[in-house]
């Protein structure tokens, strides 16, 4: 199995390393200066899983090669259209396109490219950052991969790739329902990047403030109103989960959104937190939800204007 790791950054680089590591036939398609980064130094992973360092194969957008039976992609969502054009070349309609991005809304985009019937749905949890040697820092327990026909229907394809992943260190896995594994991770993961970049601080302290705890738990009633309209499998009780889930994360922890906003780069306010207002039921009130839309898009007008 072929498999195209679009990019080679925290994410990409970390799930195609694993894969790399366990023997799978992996190319990361990056840009000229990570491919130079790559070429020199390989591929370094620092994980309490284990340290990983190796070369790799690397092309550039436009540099020959055959189609690939598996792309994952693993961009930032505002990357997402010139990713398109990078990956035209490398596809084919026995492609497999896995994405791991945050959020629902990319599917239709990636429907329209690919055609449906090539597009899985896919997540991952990993708490990972790339410093500024290169080299992809990994340093929780967490390090999971969720794949799955959108039907949840089970696939030869699906049980390939499951094969490869079970070889590598990565807690990996197929779901019959994939759609509600992503609707579920994007009701977290709203309300803790949005709460953390709000506040401008890791979950512990604002837990502990007056009144921060209950501004967690109706952030996430606020965005289980939406994912409940748009996914009907949802369990009822996902706010009561989600919610426990946050209240019980270690206090340092912070958003990747957050630490987008230290360093001044971008954030996908619109493909998260502003398609959640988007696909919002008609009449349901949700200020809390509505404040941290408004804080991303002011962050993200100052960053424009040169003004941060």
């Amino acid at each position: 199995m072929r498999i195209l790791v679009l990019g080679a950054g925290a994410v990409g680089g970390y799930f195609g390393g694993r894969l790399h590591e366990a023997g799978e036939d992996v190319t990361f398609l990056v840009r000229s200066q990570r491919k130079q980064q790559l070429d020199e130094a390989g591929l370094v992973i620092r994980s309490t899983h284990g340290d990983y360092q190796a070369r790799v194969k690397t092309i550039v957008t436009g540099e020959a090669a055959d189609p690939f039976d598996v792309v994952l992609f693993s961009v930032k969502a505002y990357h997402l259209e010139q990713s398109f054009i990078d990956l035209e070349p490398y596809v084919s309609e026995k492609t497999m396109v896995i994405p791991l991005l945050n959020g629902i809304t990319h599917l239709a985009r990636l429907d329209e490219v690919f055609g449906k019937e090539r597009v899985l749905g896919g997540l991952c949890f990993i708490e990972t950052t790339l410093n500024e040697a290169g080299e992809i820092e990994q340093f929780s327990d967490q390090h999971d991969l969720v794949f799955g026909e959108r039907d949840g229907s089970t696939s030869k394809r699906v049980e390939r790739f499951q094969s490869a992943i079970h070889k590598t260190k990565v807690n990996g896995s197929k779901s019959d329902k994939i759609k509600v594994a992503m609707w579920q991770k994007y009701l977290f993961l709203s309300v803790f990047s949005g709460i953390t970049s709000l506040m401008g601080e890791s979950i512990g302290p604002i837990r502990e403030v007056p009144g921060g705890r209950e501004t967690i738990q109706e952030l996430v009633s606020e965005v289980a109103i939406v994912a409940h309209s748009q996914e009907p499998e949802l369990n009822e009780g996902v706010a009561d989960i989600t919610f426990s889930i946050l209240d019980n994360l270690s206090g340092s922890m912070k958003s990747s959104m957050l630490r987008d906003i230290e360093k001044k780069g971008e954030v996908e306010a619109d493909h998260l937190h502003g398609a959640l207002l988007k696909m919002a039921p008609e009449g349901a009130e949700l200020p809390r939800l509505t404040a941290v839309y408004a804080f991303l898009k002011v962050y993200e007008g100052k960053r424009q204007q040169g003004r941060l």
